[in-house]
C-alpha cells in the first residue's frame, strides 16, 4: 500500500494472518514521554506546534508565512465492538478500524467478545508532518498510545506503547509515529487538537514487515 491512501474501514477477517511482534509497554511519565511529547495537566496550557510549509526549491518560505493554518479541535472516540476496536475522530472526520484483540484476524468478531482484551493487534501507524496532536481523556480512565520517534525508515522494534493512567492527557510532537488511542475499557472519548492541514504519512506495518504489532493493554493496572 506504499504510495496509496490506506483503507481504514474493513472487515478484520479480510486481513491475512501474520505473526505478532510484541511491543513493550512503558508507563507514561515525564521522563519516558520525553522526545515523543509531554504529559498534559490542562488542555488550555498546550501550544499545538504547527510546522512551516516546506520550500519546494532553494528559495526559502517567508518567515511570516506558511504556518498560519492553525489547529482544529474535536472529539476522538475509541469503542470496542466485540473483538474489534474502532476509532472516530470528529476533528478531521475520520473513522477507522484501529485493531483487534484476537491473534488471527479471521476469528475477530464484532457482535461478541471471544477473548480477553489483553492486546490490540495493530496493522498501521502514521504521523503528521504539519503539526502536533493532543489527546486529553474526557473520562479519567487508563489508555494506551503506540508511538515511535520520527523518521521514514520505521522499524517494528522502534515502537513502544505508552500506558497512561488517565489523570493527564498526552501531547505528541509533529512527526511522531502513532495510531489512535486504545481505551483499556469498553469505550472512551478524548479532546483532540491537531494541525488543521492534517497531512498524514502512513505505514502499513503488515504489508511492509510481514507482522502485526501486539500492543499490550493492562486492565489490571486500573
Amino acid at each position: 500500500m506504499m504510495g496509496n491512501a490506506p483503507d481504514y474501514l474493513f472487515e478484520p477477517k479480510s486481513k491475512p494472518f501474520y505473526p505478532l511482534y510484541p511491543v513493550p509497554l512503558v508507563i507514561a511519565s515525564p521522563e519516558t514521554v520525553e522526545g515523543y511529547g509531554t504529559l498534559v495537566e490542562r488542555p488550555e496550557d498546550v501550544d499545538i506546534e504547527i510546522v512551516r510549509w516546506p520550500a519546494s526549491g532553494w528559495r526559502p518560505v517567508d518567515e511570516d508565512s506558511g504556518n498560519e493554518g492553525g489547529w482544529v479541535e474535536g472529539t476522538f472516540f475509541g469503542d470496542w465492538h466485540g473483538d474489534v476496536l474502532y476509532g472516530r475522530n470528529d476533528a478531521v472526520s475520520g473513522h477507522y478500524v484501529l485493531g483487534w484483540s484476537t491473534s488471527d484476524p479471521a476469528t475477530a468478531r464484532t457482535d461478541e467478545k471471544t477473548c480477553e482484551r489483553s492486546q490490540v493487534i495493530l496493522w498501521h501507524l502514521n504521523y503528521h508532518p504539519d503539526g502536533g496532536q493532543l489527546f486529553f481523556p474526557q473520562q479519567r480512565k487508563p489508555f494506551v498510545v503506540p508511538v515511535a520517534l520520527p523518521g521514514d525508515d520505521l522499524q517494528p522494534e522502534q515502537v513502544i506503547a505508552l500506558w497512561c493512567d488517565g489523570s493527564r492527557g498526552l501531547y505528541i510532537h509533529p512527526g511522531i509515529w502513532h495510531e489512535g488511542i486504545f481505551p483499556v475499557t469498553d469505550s472512551q472519548s478524548f479532546l483532540d487538537r491537531q494541525g488543521r492541514v492534517h497531512a498524514r504519512v502512513s505505514c502499513d506495518v503488515a504489508a511492509e514487515f510481514g507482522v502485526y504489532l501486539s500492543v499490550p493493554l493492562t486492565e489490571h493496572s486500573e
